[in-house]
């Protein structure tokens, strides 16, 4: 298996910030989108990707090449890290997790945008953790079912149930949007 960061990551254990800065800039934007979706709070997912490339900073010097892709290995803290904020996170409201903001322009179109965004957002608040991060792993990120499964720790055939029940759950809470 060929790591494209294997290099950087190595440097990073040996204390180079010039490698840790270049694996941020590689890797800030997936995690951050990852993370903002499993926790709909953009500081807590801010906060959530920094304790995940904090945990970078400090273990990277122990970092076994072959095991897993690097990237593997961060999406998989980063997972760990939302699913530590949602268990500490006591249960929030419905409507307070639907607030979400669109930067879209027009003030029709992104209202109407806006809230069809909201809702769908809302629907996947309320999918259990894995089967929301086994979506978001395979429908926002882009992994395939291999790494997502690697990722998650779990089997191929696992995912693709996390993934069918999630999707199913999604249909029926979002069933009302086809109709429009």
């Amino acid at each position: 298996m060929i790591d494209p960061d294997a290099e950087l990551v190595a440097r990073v254990g040996q204390g180079d910030r010039a490698a840790a800065a270049a694996l941020m800039t590689r890797h800030l934007p997936r995690m951050f989108a990852l993370a903002r979706r499993m926790l709909t709070d953009p500081i807590e997912a801010e906060d959530a990707v920094q304790d995940a490339f904090i945990q970078l900073w400090t273990h990277a010097a122990r970092w076994e090449p072959g095991r897993a892709k690097f990237s593997t290995w961060l999406y998989r803290v980063t997972l760990n890290k939302c699913y530590d904020r949602l268990r500490r996170r006591q249960t929030a409201r419905l409507d307070e997790a639907a607030d979400v903001e669109d930067p879209a322009p027009g003030p029709d179109a992104g209202l109407q945008h806006a809230a069809i965004a909201a809702q769908i957002e809302a629907a996947l608040a309320e999918l259990p953790e894995r089967q929301r991060a086994a979506i978001q792993l395979c429908h926002f990120q882009g992994c395939g079912n291999i790494e997502a499964a690697e990722i998650l720790g779990v089997s191929v055939e696992a995912l693709e149930s996390l993934l069918s029940r999630g999707r199913r759950a999604l249909r029926q809470r979002l069933d009302h949007l086809r109709e429009r």
